[in-house]
């Protein structure tokens, strides 16, 4: 038996409708210069919809943990000056709250927050009354039942505009893979809610820019909807997953090659 949810079509105006909907940008935003170069060169090639970690949620302390609300100032001069929706990953209430108020257009939830229903429940308590699209990573371990769980708080909100976003899965044994695509997973996930959206990070699938595009072919060849590619005007410099990130330049080669 399927999954009842009330959806809206996951689209937005100026925005292609055929597949596959791309967003894409750096995996944090690190300074003003680096977002607004960044999104120009991405605009160039077509993009509409601009990705940014603003909020970074690392395993260790020491580690890049994001900007925080300093940088959605630079989100909305990007969504202003180019046109380009933006989009950030919100863990908290107090994310959201500060998303709201910079006109994010579009959050989303990472991995660890959809494994924490008690995090996922404050955030859909948080967005009742609001009308944003929201997407929802598939949660760290291998559970499509805590996926779906994750989506259906969120929708009962009275968010509709919902979709999935396919990061893959931690497991203990080492893979080629930074986290394992577990296709199985999204598949059965699609297989209990045809109608929402699919959209697949090959970033942090991968953790290495080389396996990108049999990450992104293998998504289109499944039918999924989308992707979600991190892109760095220089990420070879980049503050986080600098070796997951790729250029503008080699963003625009990658969809072009796509099937």
């Amino acid at each position: 038996m399927g999954v009842e949810l009330k959806l809206s079509p996951f689209t937005f105006e100026g925005v292609p409708e055929e597949r596959p909907l791309v967003m894409a940008g750096p995996c944090s935003a690190e300074t003003e210069e680096q977002v607004m170069e960044t999104a120009r060169q991405i605009s160039h090639y077509g993009i509409k919809i601009f990705r940014a970690g603003i909020w970074k949620p690392r395993t260790r302390p020491s580690a890049f943990e994001g900007v925080g609300k300093e940088g959605l100032p630079w989100l909305k001069r990007v969504k202003e000056e180019l046109g380009m929706y933006t989009a950030t990953e919100v863990a908290n209430v107090k994310h959201v709250y500060d998303a709201l108020k910079a006109g994010i257009d579009i959050i989303w939830l990472g991995a660890r927050t959809t494994a924490n229903p008690f995090a996922v429940q404050e955030i859909a308590d948080s967005l009742k009354g609001v009308d944003i699209p929201v997407l929802i990573k598939n949660p760290i371990n291998p559970d499509v039942e805590l996926w779906i769980g994750a989506i259906e708080r969120i929708n009962r909100a009275g968010i509709t505009k919902l979709a999935a976003i396919h990061r893959g899965f931690s497991i203990y044994s080492k893979t080629l893979y930074r986290n394992s695509p577990q296709w199985e997973i999204p598949i059965e996930l699609k297989r209990q809610i045809p109608d929402l959206p699919i959209i697949t990070d090959p970033s942090h699938i991968c953790g290495s820019r080389d396996l990108l595009f049999e990450i992104s072919q293998r998504a289109m060849d499944l039918d999924f909807d989308g992707l979600i590619i991190e892109t760095h005007c220089n990420p070879d410099k980049a503050l986080s997953d600098a070796q997951q990130q790729i250029t503008p330049d080699e963003l625009n080669r990658l969809l072009k090659r796509l099937i």
